[in-house]
């Protein structure tokens, strides 16, 4: 999250426990802003921030969840795949649009989808995570087989069109940013 008209923003890391999805664990950081904005590349003002965050934790996850591209991204490297490569993690790219490749119409029903192909070449999902919702773009980042990354993200979307570990994540540095948390 960022700070209008300012060059600091905060991520944050919520673990929760699986299939239970309970809150175990939240840390966040709040970190300057140290590389321009250049689209394509906005892993690279994000990670700093993540890292920090991911270093407080006590509980290592198993998984993580991102909000941003895995390999659904013009260069095939997006925040997920940055983030995995550097820990060495499997990761899963989620986001609320799309950046790159083409898709057929995906069904209304929670659980449908379509693939994303860019290149001739599947790079990831349109999931439909609610019912007559409009669906979001799953990818793998790093060490994960698309279909689970489908698979997880449907189980971690109950009530929400996101999944709860970014909606949490969401919610933690948007309650930091505004001052509702310390």
């Amino acid at each position: 999250s960022y700070a209008k008209g300012s060059n600091i923003m905060w991520a944050g890391v919520v673990v929760l426990d699986f299939p239970a999805l309970n809150k175990t664990e939240e840390r966040w950081s709040q970190k300057k802003v140290c590389f321009p904005y250049i689209p394509g590349l906005l892993s690279f003002r994000e990670i700093p921030a993540l890292l920090e965050a991911l270093r407080k934790i006590e509980i290592k996850p198993d998984l993580i969840l991102c909000d941003g591209q895995g390999i659904a991204h013009p260069r095939g490297l997006g925040l997920a795949s940055h983030l995995g490569i550097i820990l060495n993690k499997p990761t899963i790219g989620c986001a609320k649009s799309r950046l790159v490749g083409t898709y057929n119409q995906v069904g209304e029903r929670k659980g449908d989808y379509a693939y994303l192909t860019y290149n001739n070449r599947v790079i990831g999902a349109v999931v439909r995570t609610r019912s007559k919702v409009k669906p979001i773009f799953v990818s793998p980042g790093y060490g994960i087989m698309l279909n689970d990354c489908i698979r997880f993200v449907l189980e971690t979307c109950s009530t929400y069109r996101i999944p709860e570990p970014t909606r949490q994540a969401h919610l933690l540095v948007n309650s930091v940013r505004c001052g509702v948390r310390s």
